[in-house]
């Protein structure tokens, strides 16, 4: 009997989401009505932070924080290459440089004495960035502690993008609460740790930030007549101040993204325990799992296994035989830098070393909480397995 394809990620969907879901539906409000904000006050009083700030996906909420901040063009951008180009377009948007920063293999983080080196390098040139933006790769928070020191030394704004984090911790604290950054963005598409279908959210602890991105979610526009620059029509008079953009939430995926908010806690220790047991699981095995460093406490959105002192051709071959054995293994990421579009900006191969080998040795196992021991018993002895074969 053939094994059913397992993907790599999954959402839950419960009785108490669809009801949400369809008490909206029933409701006079599918948008613009009163989820969304009581999505946005759940999330806030979740994390922690003064204020967040609902769109209609993360690539959206990392585009309204830089514009929020005042990037525009001739500045400078950083990021990590090991990410999804949102990360990176998000500053391109608004005409600004991007620029990466190499990784740490262990961790698939941004590397601290690498990002030190650059920006002393930078201060020489006079090109340093006035924002970075650390990825929380795979669930697991950046050292926040440490670039927030150099953000105050440097004068640059920090931009987290932790699409894969919410429900993970840094210090004891949940990721999201901005103690060390200027706005922090989540997302919430279909296989991330809760789900509003599509739909992201930015948290800050600045009332001027806050209300800069939900004036520019919904196209520049207000209606609050104490900002008003001229004197009300009527009632029905709003004002555009600025060239916004439609990246509203709908009150439905609002909905579905309260109800899932709930489980918020068991999701992320459910995953916890799924990472935990590959660990054991792959033990003896040439690979190793990405390191989670002390004090972090990861939200466990992916299971990356690194394979060790092999070539790119061996990781190809295991990743392609896995999928042939319907495990739907995946690659978070190949290195941004190396995109078309960026190798036209001058990027090319050899600028980011350690973040080219990472992406010729990781491989993304099935992770979500609907995963059984016996699944992922599966996969463990299937890359067993292949590996005896290549190795």
């Amino acid at each position: 009997m053939n094994q059913p394809f397992l993907p790599y990620g999954h959402q839950t969907v419960t009785e108490a989401d669809i009801d949400a879901v369809v008490d909206v539906l029933r409701s006079p409000f599918l948008t613009q009505g009163p989820a969304v904000p009581a999505f946005e006050n759940n999330i806030a009083e979740k994390v922690g932070a003064q204020h967040a700030v609902a769109v209609n996906s993360a690539t959206s909420a990392l585009h309204l924080a830089c514009r929020s901040v005042g990037l525009t063009l001739g500045d400078h951008v950083w990021t990590s290459p090991i990410t999804f180009v949102a990360s990176a377009n998000c500053a391109r948007y608004c005409g600004a440089d991007i620029d990466f920063v190499d990784i740490n293999l262990e961790t698939g983080l941004i590397n601290i004495p690498s990002l030190v080196r650059k920006l002393q390098e930078a201060e020489v040139r006079g090109t340093l960035p006035k924002a970075i933006i650390p990825v929380h790769l795979a669930g697991t928070s950046c050292d926040m502690r440490a670039i927030a020191a150099l953000a105050n030394l440097y004068g640059f704004c920090i931009i987290e993008d932790a699409s894969h984090a919410i429900g993970g911790s840094y210090q004891g604290e949940l990721i999201g609460n901005c103690r060390y950054s200027d706005i922090c963005v989540f997302s919430f598409h279909a296989v991330k740790i809760i789900t509003t279908g599509e739909g992201g959210v930015a948290t800050t602890n600045s009332q001027h930030l806050a209300r800069q991105m939900q004036q520019l979610r919904n196209h520049g526009v207000t209606k609050d007549t104490s900002e008003f620059q001229f004197p009300a029509a009527g009632p029905w008079s709003y004002e555009q101040q600025t060239l916004g953009f439609n990246y509203r939430m709908t009150d439905f995926q609002a909905a579905l993204g309260c109800s899932q908010l709930q489980r918020l806690k068991t999701t992320v220790e459910k995953r916890n325990q799924l990472l935990e047991h590959y660990r054991l699981l792959t033990v003896g095995l040439p690979v190793s799992l990405l390191d989670i460093p002390s004090g972090v406490y990861s939200a466990a959105h992916l299971a990356v296994i690194c394979l060790r002192n092999q070539s790119a051709q061996v990781h190809r071959h295991v990743f392609e035989r896995l999928r042939l054995a319907g495990i739907g293994v995946q690659l978070h990421y190949s290195p941004v830098h190396l995109q078309p579009y960026y190798r036209q900006l001058g990027f090319q191969q050899g600028d980011f070393p350690k973040a080219e080998h990472y992406a010729t040795s990781a491989i993304s196992l099935p992770l979500f909480p609907r995963l059984s021991s016996q699944d992922q018993q599966h996969v463990v002895d299937t890359l067993t397995a292949i590996l005896a074969m290549l190795v």
